[in-house]
């Protein structure tokens, strides 16, 4: 019978992505990743047998956590189509401000492995995680931006598809500028500015 492991896997992989989603796969060495996560390099090799390995399971509890965050959000009955896009975006710019406090932007592992050249090549499992997951987002953005335009709080005149690849667009933006130094107020006032097409015009 083979020893239990001393360790929460669900907790290693949270920690692990928090590292990867800030500093990306090449800046993460094993010992930052060990040391975040509170283990040995050989109980994480035990059970994750390499860096690579790790990178594709943290990715993939990453992308569970926040698409069952984002879902919540989207398909809150008690909001309009339009503050569930308001909220979304809420959510993003508070990781960035508690981020900013602690001197650097909240990053996202999925926008990091995108810009990474050779990352999503690793392993073929990387691009499915990706691909099943930007469907998601785009298929739960596009209901409420339906819903939006059926309570009246979006323009009914703009394509639900275009506007949901539009809102992942710019919040992906959003981190990306965010990793560059753009302080979370001025997000917020970039986000405004992107929702904008999708906003009803309300006559003078």
């Amino acid at each position: 019978m083979g020893r239990p492991r001393a360790f929460d896997e669900s907790a290693v992989l949270d920690a692990a992505a928090g590292q990867f989603r800030v500093f990306g796969f090449g800046d993460s060495s094993t010992e930052r990743l060990c040391e975040v996560a509170g283990v040995r390099r050989s109980s994480l090799y035990n059970t994750f047998t390499s860096k690579e390995e790790l990178f594709v399971q943290a990715l993939r509890r990453y992308i569970a956590v926040i698409d069952q965050a984002q879902e919540a959000i989207l398909a809150d009955e008690s909001r309009n189509g339009r503050q569930r896009l308001e909220a979304l975006a809420a959510a993003v710019l508070a990781e960035e401000r508690a981020a900013a406090q602690q001197g650097h932007a909240a990053g996202c592992m999925v926008v990091s492995t995108y810009m990474t050249p050779g990352v999503a090549e690793r392993d073929e499992r990387i691009g499915q995680a990706l691909r099943a997951s930007l469907e998601r987002r785009l298929g739960l953005l596009a209901r409420a931006i339906r819903i939006g335009q059926a309570d009246g709080s979006l323009r009914r005149d703009a394509d639900p598809d275009d506007g949901a690849l539009l809102v992942v667009t710019v919040i992906s933006g959003l981190r990306v500028v965010a990793q560059a130094g753009a302080a979370p107020d001025r997000l917020h006032r970039v986000f405004t500015l992107g929702l904008r097409p999708l906003i009803r015009k309300v006559s003078s």
